[in-house]
Formats: C-alpha cells, structure tokens, sequence
C-alpha cells in the first residue's frame, strides 16, 4: 500500500508510470464495483413451499457433532435425509442415523463426488440440499435457503456461512473474518448479478434436476489431463450457471462450520481451495468471458493478486537490500542510518497496508470491533501463508492429488500427467511479469 500511494503521487506529479500503481488502482476500483453492488442487494423475502432431500455425504466426524448437525436438520422437517457413509465402514456413523430415524447408505467407494452422486440418485424432492457432515444449522436455515427457488430462473442457492466459536484462537478469528468478507462484499455483488460464481458447500441447494442430468460428467471430467475431486462446490455452480439458470446467496439462511486451530491443517484446507478454485476458473473462462464478462474479470483478479504481491514482495526486497530504485523513498522523512530507514519503511509500509485492509472491510469490524485489534496479525497470514498457497495452488493444479485433510478420503490417480507442465509455464510467466512491475 505504501508503495502504491507513493508511485501514485510520482504519477499524478511527474508523469512517471508505474504498472503496478495502474494494478493496484484497477484492485481498489474493482473493490469499489463490489461494495456498489453489495448496495442494492436484497434477500428473497416471500415464504416458498418445496420439497427437499438432503444429502449429507461423510466419512469421519466426532460423535457430538454429527449427532448435532443431523439433528438439528430434523428439526427443520425437510421432505428426507439421506446419508452417504463412504470409504470406510463407520459403525457409530451408522448406529447415530439409525438411533435418529434417518436414511443412510454405505458405499466403499472412497470420495464426496460419488457419494453426492448416491445421495442424488436416492433423492425424489424437487430441491437437493447439499450438507458437509460438519456443518451446523441455525433455527430457520431451510425455510430461508429454498425462498429464492419461488423464481423459476434460479438454479442454486447458498447460505450465509460463519465460523463456530471465532474466538478461540487467531486462526479461528481470521477464518471467521475471511467468511464475512465474503459475506459481506463478495457474495451479495455477485448474486445482484445471477451469477454467484462459486456457492460454498457447506449448505447448497440446487434443483435437484440439475445435478441429475450432470452427474456422469461431474465424475468423469478432465481439466488439464487431470480429474480432481476438490472443489466439487464450484463445479455443481459451474454446471448450474451453464444450463442457464442464475445462482444467488441468501443472506437470511445461516450456518455455522468449524475452522482448524492448527497452522498446518489450516494450511492444507487452503491449498485444497487454492487448487480447485483457480482449475474451475480456468475451466469456465472461455464461457464467463462470453456470458458474464464482470465475473471473468472477479475470478482473474483472484488468480493475478497473489502473484503481482508476491512477485512485488521479491521485488522489494532486492530493492531494499541493495538500494536500487530507492529514489521513489526519498520523499519519506528518514532516519540516516540505512538499517533503521529500512526498518522504518517495512512498518511504514505494514501500517498502511493494515489501515487499508480496514477500511476495505470494514463492515466486519463493525460487526466484531475486537478483530481491530487482531487486523495486524491477519494481514501476516495473509501475506506469509494465504498469497505463497494461492501461488502453489496454481503451479500444482494438475498434479494428480487427493483430499488432503480427511483420512479414508479420495486418494488421487497415480498415472503420471504430462499436462501439468502447463500452470508450471503459466505461473511463471505471471510471476516474472510481477517481479518486473514491482518497485
């Protein structure tokens, strides 16, 4: 940030370009599109009657929680639950849904897609709700989930998604910041649009039409060389956009899920999403660009970000070491002694990037004013761990891989892909070009 600001007074003083200022402005005004768009969101407020099947696919959970979320499902009547227990077999899975009354199936074949497909095949409702097995529901989650289905051009909704109990660790806190953000700008901007580009799976609902006549492909497709069972979330919303219907986000229908504790585990979850989000993107980008151009242009700034940071990170770095280029500082007042005027610019430069990141986002910290304080140790997650995945995630989308962070889950393919060599090409022609464009 402190950077951008200072090459935008060269800019408007002297006339001297700077790529990454241009980068940086088209990053702030494509913020502003989204809270504009975020302005004229509004819920489906109408009350709708549908049947629905609910589908809850898992392999493993602790016995309370699964006794919790299946329960608290019941309680909300929907037309049938099914369970699919996949990989596995999982006696005290099986006596819970029998102890509570509800369908289950056990299928040995090991991974969320197949099981998904077992749900559908076994459901008969017009609307198929997609349940993670870790996911809790609020008091009016269905009712409120199945509103916008009254307009027959919607195919898919989902929820409002926030983290259990945030406030047990800086890890759980930034989870839960990152959730609302997404809440909060990101969702409510793409559903004025009908075009909500990815409907997270913790709680999903589609027509449940959809998701039959797309299921053999869903198992099947390559992107790449590659099948990847990660992401199946966006790529039900890739078919569903496809056929023609809109997706949207009901803010009224609220669940809660749980977040890792643990750097490591937290770090695989995001790899995962890393992964499977940039694949997807560049899967349906030929179709976005063609349909729904301003949602290209929101899935391309997600994937160009981390790379013009990091790459901007390098860049600076050399920078400071050797003083090359130092002549856009000589503005700031600095102490003389050149380690303490490196050391003043890092903070300088970790300030500024703080206070944009609250004023970015502020409506969470409207809503949780405690994570204000919590802001400095976010942006380091954010800069140390969330931007150097998303990079990774792109070089290795290709490779064969599995789950990730569930044991007894999808193993990968083992056959060897020479296509993977293609994100490896691309990376680093995008991260070349960052180094090229930083300070």
């Amino acid at each position: 940030m402190l950077a951008f600001l200072l090459q935008l007074r060269a800019w408007t003083e002297t006339g001297e370009f700077f790529l990454f200022a241009l980068f940086m402005l088209g990053i702030w005004l494509l913020w502003i599109l989204r809270v504009c768009l975020a302005a004229y969101y509004r819920p489906v407020d109408e009350p709708y009657e549908v049947t629905t099947s609910v589908i809850i696919p898992v392999v493993d959970e602790p016995e309370d929680l699964f006794r919790s979320v299946v329960g608290r499902i019941i309680e909300q009547r929907p037309t049938e639950i099914i369970v699919v227990i996949n990989g596995p077999r999982n006696e005290v899975l099986e006596k819970i849904c029998t102890d509570l009354g509800v369908r289950w199936v056990w299928t040995d074949i090991p991974g969320k897609r197949n099981a998904l497909k077992v749900g559908i095949g076994m459901a008969t409702s017009d609307i198929a709700v997609l349940v993670d097995s870790d996911t809790v529901w609020s008091s009016h989650t269905l009712s409120e989930l199945v509103k916008p289905f009254r307009d027959p051009k919607v195919g898919g909704v989902t929820t409002r998604q926030r983290i259990l109990d945030p406030g047990r660790t800086v890890l759980t806190r930034w989870a839960d910041w990152l959730e609302n953000v997404r809440n909060e700008y990101s969702m409510p901007a793409m559903s004025v649009l009908g075009t909500v580009g990815c409907l997270p799976g913790r709680t999903i609902a589609f027509r449940r039409s959809i998701l039959v006549r797309c299921m053999d492909r869903f198992l099947t497709e390559r992107f790449l060389g590659v099948f990847l069972e990660v992401s199946d979330d966006r790529t039900l919303t890739n078919y569903t956009l496809l056929s023609g219907f809109r997706t949207v986000y009901q803010s009224t229908s609220l669940v809660y899920t749980d977040a890792p504790t643990q750097l490591k585990k937290l770090a695989k979850q995001q790899y995962r999403w890393a992964r499977g989000s940039q694949y997807n993107t560049l899967r349906m980008l030929p179709w976005m660009l063609r349909n729904t151009p301003l949602l290209a242009v929101f899935y391309i700034a997600d994937i160009i970000v981390p790379f013009v940071l990091v790459g901007s990170f390098v860049s600076w770095g050399v920078t400071l070491a050797t003083g090359a280029n130092s002549e856009l500082y000589n503005s700031l007042p600095l102490p003389s002694q050149p380690l303490v005027a490196v050391l003043s610019i890092l903070l300088l430069a970790g300030l500024m990037t703080t206070l944009s990141l609250a004023v970015r986002f502020g409506r969470h910290f409207a809503y949780r004013p405690r994570d204000m304080l919590h802001l400095p140790a976010f942006m380091l997650i954010n800069t140390l761990m969330l931007m150097p995945i998303r990079v990774l995630g792109f070089f290795r989308m290709a490779h064969n891989a599995g789950w990730g962070t569930r044991a007894g889950g999808f193993a990968g393919e083992k056959e060897r892909n020479p296509q993977l060599i293609v994100p490896y090409v691309l990376g680093s022609l995008m991260l070349a070009a960052s180094v090229m464009i930083g300070v």
